[in-house]
């Protein structure tokens, strides 16, 4: 063989060579697993302290006021004196029905009182006399007589006449119809020019006052239990006592704050529920009837024990968080569940307070193997609210 063609050869066996005596070397060996090192996860101790849970409901707005006005008397109407939809004031003159009618009742009622007026000033100055003439014996007892019937006859026709006129002046101020409380007016159903009243007490308009407004929402047994046993509830007047919260549908969180005005008095057998009412004040009339509402009653403190949402997990069993005990193995813990107070969850049972939860790194860990934990930043405790 050329020497060319012999060193070509050589250089092409050559990397082989090395790379048979490499894995002729690891063959000598001997290999071991290694273990990956356990998961880091961030630990902390639950905060023990006092917090305010809420009983949490959802109802929606009513108005404290509906007004129907309605025409109580048989006339034209001559003029609406506002703006659909338009916020009016209390007295405010609204609708104004044709008076010219009612005021000739008016004038013709007055006539017949003055006139049963004259009557009796005639009837007992005629009794005046025929006394005076009888006890002179210059006439008969007769004359008496028929005097005092006049003159009863005339008071009670006087008390009629006061009547008839006190009944034309009403009448006369229905023609003018004022709004009764300060709110919001829908828009009106009569034109002016029409005929009202005529076969029936025709609905002119309608009217909500909207400051304050009501929040109506139910409660089932289980939440009306809790809420009894709220002391404030049992007191006389709980209504003036017992704070609600509530959110509408854009808010965040509850920025409305009213107070409780009103509970049933039964549980309804049908629904399992009881009705409450809670009384919001509105004065920029910006809540309207009829909206959807999230309500909560804000309970006594009470001693809790708190985690991070980030702490707890969800299984086939349930909620659970994982404890890391003394030899930094985790461990699955079943909790119970209280309400959610500023990002933690207030856990009900399951905890003490002393344990080593794991609140960073919960997808990492498994219950029985162990982690590398590191303690959290301590949180500063904070007041009940």
């Amino acid at each position: 063989m050329p020497p060319i063609h012999r060193s070509i050869l050589g250089l092409t066996l050559w990397p082989a060579c090395l790379a048979a005596l490499v894995w002729l070397g690891g063959c000598d060996g001997k290999s071991e697993y290694a273990p990956p090192p356990p998961p880091k996860v961030t630990v902390a101790k639950p905060q023990v302290r006092q917090v305010t849970e809420h009983a949490q409901f959802t109802g929606n707005t009513q108005t404290a006021e509906t007004v129907d006005l309605r025409a109580r008397v048989e006339g034209f109407l001559l003029s609406a004196n506002f703006r659909d939809g338009a916020m009016v004031k209390k007295g405010e003159t609204l609708f104004i029905i044709d008076p010219q009618t009612f005021e000739a009742k008016v004038r013709s009622a007055e006539a017949d009182l003055n006139s049963q007026q004259t009557s009796l000033n005639r009837a007992e100055i005629e009794l005046t006399r025929a006394k005076k003439l009888l006890d002179e014996r210059a006439g008969p007892q007769t004359d008496v007589i028929k005097w005092q019937a006049e003159r009863d006859s005339a008071k009670a026709n006087i008390e009629v006449a006061k009547s008839k006129l006190e009944l034309a002046r009403l009448d006369l101020g229905y023609t003018r119809l004022v709004a009764p409380f300060d709110g919001r007016i829908g828009r009106r159903q009569v034109d002016p020019g029409n005929l009202v009243g005529a076969s029936e007490k025709t609905l002119l308009a309608t009217i909500n006052r909207l400051d304050p407004i009501y929040v109506y929402f139910p409660l089932n047994e289980r939440e009306l239990q809790k809420v009894m046993r709220y002391p404030k509830v049992k007191q006389e007047s709980p209504a003036r006592q017992i704070t609600v919260e509530v959110g509408l549908t854009e808010d965040v969180g509850y920025p409305h704050l009213g107070r409780l005005d009103f509970m049933d008095l039964n549980v309804d057998a049908q629904t399992g529920t009881i009705l409450l009412r809670a009384v919001l004040p509105n004065p920029k009339g910006l809540i309207l009837a009829g909206m959807f509402a999230r309500v909560r009653v804000p309970m006594d403190p009470v001693r809790g024990v708190l985690v991070p949402e980030t702490a707890v997990g969800t299984g086939q069993l349930g909620h659970y968080v994982l404890v890391v005990n003394d030899k930094n193995v985790a461990e699955a813990r079943a909790v119970e569940l209280g309400a959610s107070v500023e990002g933690n969850r207030i856990i009900a049972s399951g905890l003490t307070g002393d344990e080593r939860v794991v609140v960073n790194g919960l997808q990492h860990a498994r219950p029985g193997s162990p982690v590398s934990p590191e303690e959290a930043p301590a949180q500063a405790a904070k007041p009940a609210k």
